[in-house]
């Protein structure tokens, strides 16, 4: 199925709760050994607390490429761990190149029996650095999100910057939204191109969504980062079109021997805060 297609009706169907998995060693819980294997046993566990609860997760690269290939093997068995219990899986590692090497990522992350369904990318090296993943996304039934507006409190050092009348974010939610405009789903009219715009940042949001509007929008920075829910509303529309993201704020809810169930009841909790706010 269209990849916006199947994150519009499973954020409909659960909600638009989308779980990072960021498995920092220094903070795994009591009882979960410090090395892969606890990775592994960490991650199952949150994606068996909320995969009734949320449309998908977030596994951060990182922390899985800091433990060299054990937690790359680890990274990709959370993969498919994920997509066997039906969640979608969006891999944030923010690649982005030219040429053979830029074609070398889209395939690794994108191809057809790939347990990953979106991966996010950096547009900063221009449409070079995009259209092998576009492409990837038509042929495999993949998506990207792309960052336009992103959470950190120094974004706007160059995203913030000014190009005539508009910031440079605001020219590559533009850009965002021409590359994808070939490429709607049939059910959705979303987009498999989507954009990255954090939750710390709402009148940004409202008027990025007005540029974007057939563009699924993958929201960071809720909880943890200072997000609130009445602050990522406006990346909705009509109650559907993006995902909220949030890893600490559920994934170590508890570091006790109940980390499991402090997970489930956050991520539950987070499920109701949004749909106070999105109609």
């Amino acid at each position: 199925m269209h990849f916006a297609d199947s994150l519009i009706k499973a954020a409909r169907t659960k909600s638009p709760v989308c779980v990072g998995l960021d498995p920092d060693l220094k903070k795994l819980p009591e009882g979960v050994t410090k090395d892969p294997t606890g990775v592994l046993t960490f991650c199952k566990g949150i994606i068996d607390a909320v995969k009734d609860v949320a449309c998908c997760v977030k596994p951060q690269m990182a922390y899985f490429e800091v433990l060299g290939w054990e937690g790359m093997k680890v990274f990709w068995d959370v993969c498919a761990y994920a997509k066997l219990q039906n969640l979608l899986v969006i891999a944030d590692g923010k690649r982005n190149d030219i040429g053979s090497t830029c074609e070398a990522y889209a395939d690794a992350y994108l191809h057809a029996g790939s347990p990953i369904d979106a991966l996010t990318v950096s547009p900063y090296l221009g449409s070079d650095g995009i259209k092998p993943f576009i492409e990837r996304c038509n042929k495999n039934e993949k998506g990207i999100f792309i960052l336009v507006k992103t959470s950190n409190a120094s974004s706007g050092e160059l995203q913030d910057l000014t190009i005539g009348d508009e910031a440079v974010h605001e020219h590559m939610a533009q850009l965002v939204a021409g590359w994808g405009a070939g490429c709607l789903g049939a059910e959705s009219h979303y987009s498999s191109v989507g954009a990255v715009v954090g939750a710390t940042y709402p009148e940004e949001l409202k008027y990025l969504r007005s540029l974007m509007p057939n563009t699924p929008i993958l929201i960071p920075g809720y909880g943890a980062q200072g997000g609130t829910a009445a602050d990522i509303a406006h990346g909705f529309v009509n109650g559907i079109g993006a995902i909220v993201n949030s890893a600490r704020g559920i994934i170590f809810a508890s570091k006790g021997k109940d980390w499991k169930e402090a997970a489930q009841k956050a991520a539950q909790d987070m499920k109701s805060e949004l749909a106070s706010v999105i109609h």
